[in-house]
C-alpha cells in the first residue's frame, strides 16, 4: 500500500514508522526544511513542499496512492490537504487528525475526509466513559463561537476565502460553471455551504443568493475575485 501523509511532525512520523515497519510505501510531505530528517525514517520517501498547494500534490503523483493522512498539527492545512487528496486526486481513503474538537464539524465527506480522528475528543470520550454527554468545550452539534475560524488561512501560501454571493451578483441564479470559467488563476471554488449545508461544488451546481462560496487561493491577490462576484452596480468602470 502506497500512503501520502501531510506533516512530518511527531505524530506524522509515528504513523510514517508504523506503516513503514508493515512493509508499505510512504512519502511524508512537509514544508518546513526542518522536518525534513532522512535519516529518521530512511524507509520513507520525503518530499519538501506545501502539501496544500495542487502543483506539489500532482508532483508528488497523489493520484497513484492508496491512502492520505492529514496529520499536520493545523486543522486548516489537514482540510485543505484532504479536499485536495478527495476531489482533485481521487485518493481512495483519507483520513484526517483534528486538533482542535470544535473544528470536527468541518472533517466530514464533503470535505474529502473519510475517516476523523480526534485525540482530546477520543480522550475525553474514554475518561467519561461510560457517562454521556459531551466534554466540557465541545459542541457535538458543530459549528459554536469558534466555528467561523476554521476557514481561513491555510498555510504561508494557500488560503480558504469565504464570500457571501449577493443578490446582485451577476453568477447568483446561475450555476457553477459559469462562475468557475471565470475564476481568476490560482482560484479554485472547492465549496457552496447553503443553509448549513456543504456541498462540492459540480459545474451544474445552482448557485443562489445568499450562498457561502469558499475558494482555495494561492493567488497574489483576491481583488479580481471580490471585482467578479461584486453585484453590477458595484463594479470599478
Amino acid at each position: 500500500m502506497r500512503i501520502a501523509i501531510a506533516g512530518a511532525g511527531a505524530v506524522g512520523r509515528s504513523i510514517a514508522a508504523e506503516m513503514c515497519a508493515g512493509g508499505h510505501e510512504v512519502l511524508l510531505i512537509d514544508r518546513s526544511a526542518r522536518a525534513i530528517d532522512v535519516d529518521d525514517l530512511p524507509g520513507a520517501e520525503w518530499l519538501l513542499a506545501d502539501a496544500c498547494e495542487l502543483a506539489s500534490l500532482d508532483s508528488a503523483r497523489l493520484e497513484e496512492f492508496d491512502a492520505a493522512v492529514a496529520a499536520s498539527g493545523d486543522d486548516k492545512v489537514n482540510l485543505v490537504f484532504s479536499l485536495l487528496a478527495k476531489t482533485e486526486f481521487a485518493v481512495p481513503r483519507v483520513i484526517a487528525r483534528v486538533n482542535d474538537p470544535r473544528d470536527e464539524w468541518l472533517f466530514t465527506p464533503a470535505w474529502g475526509v473519510d475517516e476523523a480522528v480526534s485525540t482530546p475528543r477520543l480522550m475525553v470520550s474514554l475518561i467519561e466513559a461510560p457517562a454521556s454527554g459531551a466534554g466540557d468545550g465541545a459542541d457535538p452539534d458543530g459549528g459554536g463561537p469558534d466555528g467561523s475560524e476554521a476557514i481561513g488561512q491555510a498555510s504561508g501560501e494557500t488560503d480558504l476565502l469565504e464570500f457571501t454571493l449577493g443578490a446582485g451578483s451577476p453568477f447568483a441564479g446561475g450555476q457553477a460553471g459559469a462562475l468557475t470559467a471565470r475564476l481568476p488563476e490560482g482560484i479554485v471554488l472547492v465549496a457552496v455551504v447553503r443553509a448549513g449545508a456543504v456541498v462540492a461544488p459540480s459545474p451544474a451546481t445552482d448557485l443562489r443568493a445568499g450562498d457561502e462560496l469558499v475558494f482555495l487561493s494561492s493567488a497574489p491577490s483576491v481583488a479580481e475575485l471580490e471585482e467578479l462576484l461584486a453585484p453590477e452596480g458595484d463594479r470599478s468602470a
